[in-house]
């Protein structure tokens, strides 16, 4: 459940970051909206996934994932460019969180 909820967690943070980006610096009022309510969604399930996962488990999951999300987002949705150095460095951030996953004995499961 508590993995569930983190996943949910980084996707709202994931829509909350893009729609910060189309908010053109909260001069719109939709995307500013969305960006909001997306941040305050993700951080209250990153609150109550935090009382399973330990929080620094928890936190490098939400943020690590997050940032390869948004970058691929990015790169879907708004044409921006990703190098080689860049999909390298996500590749390191993924194959960090599995083998915390796999190997930490402090990750619950």
């Amino acid at each position: 459940m508590a993995y569930a909820l983190l996943l949910l967690a980084i996707l709202s943070e994931v829509i909350a970051t893009t729609a910060l980006k189309a908010s053109d610096s909260f001069t719109k009022l939709g995307p500013s909206v969305l960006s909001v309510v997306g941040y305050v969604i993700s951080f209250y399930l990153l609150s109550v996934v935090m009382r399973t996962i330990p929080t620094g488990v928890a936190y490098a999951i939400w943020a690590g994932l997050g940032i390869v999300l948004v970058s691929i987002f990015g790169y879907l949705f708004a044409n921006e460019k990703l190098d080689l150095a860049a999909c390298i460095g996500m590749s390191l951030i993924i194959a960090g969180v599995v083998v915390m996953n796999i190997f930490s004995k402090t990750v619950g499961h």
